[in-house]
Formats: C-alpha cells, structure tokens, sequence
C-alpha cells in the first residue's frame, strides 16, 4: 500500500469536492437573486386593484 499517494488522492478529491460545493453554492446565490429582482419586477408592474372593473361604453 502506497500511504503518499493514497493520501494525495484522497485530498484532491476532497479538494475537488469542495470547489464543486462553491460553486453550486454560486450557482444557488445568483439564481435566488434572479428570483428577487423577478418578483420585484412582477409586485410592482400588477395593475391597480380597481382597474379593469368599469369601463365605459357609447352606442
């Protein structure tokens, strides 16, 4: 058994492993700030509750 090598392999992995949990964590981050500014942008475009309820209307 090979104890240097094992051991290098296993911290690259566990190296590998953590830059893959970075950038999901990115990935998570900018997608739930994309969300945010959606649902900003959806609250403050809704029309006013009244409007649409009466119109007028010539024959």
């Amino acid at each position: 058994m090979d104890i240097p090598a094992l051991s290098t392999g296993l911290s690259q992995a566990k190296l590998q492993q953590d830059v893959s949990v970075a950038v999901t964590k990115q990935a998570m981050d900018a997608t739930e700030s994309q969300s945010n500014a959606l649902i900003n942008m959806l609250n403050t475009s809704l029309p006013h509750p009244t409007s649409g309820s009466r119109f007028d209307a010539r024959i």
